[in-house]
Formats: structure tokens, sequence, C-alpha cells
């Protein structure tokens, strides 16, 4: 892989992240028709997606201060001694605190557990176009039928567990973390923008604790010969950062007047040309 290439990849990172499209799988599809030729990792994939973390960090940059400080703030018992209090009972930012870290348990637990699966087997091809059809059906339903009506200050515990496990079934390439998240939380009642937003939010410790674990346990895959390399991969991360930023700008303005139906056809449009590609011996299957 050289830098340019490198820099596509970053783009289509960026590009995809934030949309409920599946980033994992344009990165394994997008990586396997550059002249390199070669699905560029799991750990490139997840390394990358630190770049996009920090898109968030920045846009979101008051917010997660706010929420952070309001946390800390119940924890230490400031708006109160007894453990309602401390457990957000009085703030609605330190209860969203509260249920980014409850979400965020599920991918955790079943990355670590299935780690060998999401970085092997479930990296077929095959699966990603049906997965990616299937939940365009699941988006297109949970956009029709949801009340729309919640903003993420009536979140409760329960609705954070379900919008976690929603986000953990992204570790299959073709599902979309914010798809997920952005569905479950559409069946959930709360509004497009509401679901949106906190499905960003919800990113930042699963992308994050995922791109550094990569980092650490897999750089050896990273420097490999015919893998893409440290500089390549740094290369890929600011370039996604960048065009994730943007990305975020248009999506949380687009969502206020727009539904998901060009996300809906789109996902189909792309799951019918990965089928093509297959059958047509351009890209392989694993």
């Amino acid at each position: 892989m050289n830098w340019w290439e490198a820099a596509v990849l970053g783009v289509v990172q960026g590009l995809t992240e934030f949309l409920p499209l599946s980033s994992s799988a344009h990165i394994r599809v997008v990586g396997a028709l550059l002249p390199h030729g070669s699905d560029p990792g799991a750990a490139f994939t997840a390394v990358i997606q630190i770049g996009t973390v920090a898109a968030v960090l920045w846009y979101f940059r008051r917010d997660i201060v706010q929420i952070l400080g309001a946390w800390f703030r119940a924890l230490a018992g400031r708006d109160g001694k007894d453990r309602a209090s401390r457990f957000g009972a009085k703030s609605a930012d330190a209860r969203l605190g509260w249920w980014v870290i409850l979400g965020s348990i599920p991918i955790i637990v079943l990355g670590l557990l299935f780690q060998k699966s999401i970085e092997s087997s479930l990296r077929n091809l095959w699966i990603t176009a049906g997965v990616l059809a299937a939940f365009a059906l699941v988006l297109a339903w949970a956009d029709r039928i949801g009340a729309k009506r919640r903003e993420l200050g009536s979140l409760r515990a329960r609705d954070a567990v379900v919008l976690g496990l929603a986000q953990a079934a992204a570790l299959i390439p073709g599902v979309s973390r914010s798809g997920g998240t952005i569905s479950a939380g559409l069946f959930l009642g709360l509004s497009r923008v509401a679901a949106a937003r906190y499905s960003f939010l919800l990113a930042i410790p699963a992308v994050l604790g995922s791109g550094v674990y990569e980092l650490f346990s897999n750089r050896a895959e990273l420097t490999e010969p015919g893998k893409p390399g440290l500089t390549n991969t740094v290369i890929a991360a600011v370039v996604s950062a960048v065009v994730g930023y943007a990305v975020i700008v248009w999506f949380l303005r687009m969502l206020t007047t727009r539904s998901f139906a060009p996300f809906v056809v789109y996902r189909w449009i792309f799951a019918g040309a990965i089928v093509v590609l297959i059958l047509t011996n351009t890209i392989p299957v694993r």
C-alpha cells in the first residue's frame, strides 16, 4: 500500500463511519479494489477509526465536557449523597454519562469473546453483502414506525442496554455501528437527531478502545510485508478525521429535514455491487 491508497481509505472511512452504511464493509471492499489489491485487515480498519473518533471528540467537545463534569459531580456526591443522586437522578447529563458507559459494555464483552471470528470468518464478503441488505430493511422499518418524539434526556438504563447491544451487532461487517444504534434508537422512539447524536457519543469509548487495543496487540500486522505500514495508517487516520468532521456536520443538519431512505437504497445497491464483484472474481470472498 502506498500513501495515496491510504488517503483513499481514509476518505472512505471518514465518509462511512458516521453514516448508517458500514465503514468496515467499505474499507474491506475498496481496499481489495485498490492497486495493492488486498484486504487492509482488521487492525488497520480499527486504528484508522481513531481518526474518526477525533472528529467526534472535536465536534462534541462542549457536550463531552458538560457530560463529564456532571458525571464526576454526581459520582462525588455533589448532587446528593444517596445512591440515586450519584447515578444521575438529578442531572440529565450525568445520566447520559452513565448510559454511555452502560451501553459500551456489550461491544467490549462480545468483541473480546468473538475476536478471532471478527478478524477472520466474519469478514467473508457473502456475509457482508447479506447483512448490508438485511439491515437496510431494519433501518427502513425503524424509520417508518419509530415515534421520533423522545430526546436523550428521556433515556433509561434498559434503553442504554438495548442501544449497546445494537452497537455490538456492528462487529459483523455490513451492520454499521451508527446504523445499528440509530435503528434501535428509532425503535425506542428517539428522534432521528437524538438517535444519531447518541450513536456518535456511544462510539467514542468503543472505537477508541478498539483502535488502541489493535494498535498494541496487532501492530506487527501493520508492518508485515504487503501490509499498510504505520506511516500509511497514520495518513489514513488523519484524512478520516478531517472528512469525518465534515460528515458529522452535514449528517446532523440533513436529519432535521430528511429520512434515512437514501441510505437504505444505497445499502441495497452496495450489497448488489459486492455480489457482482464476487461473481466476476474481481475481489476475493475472504
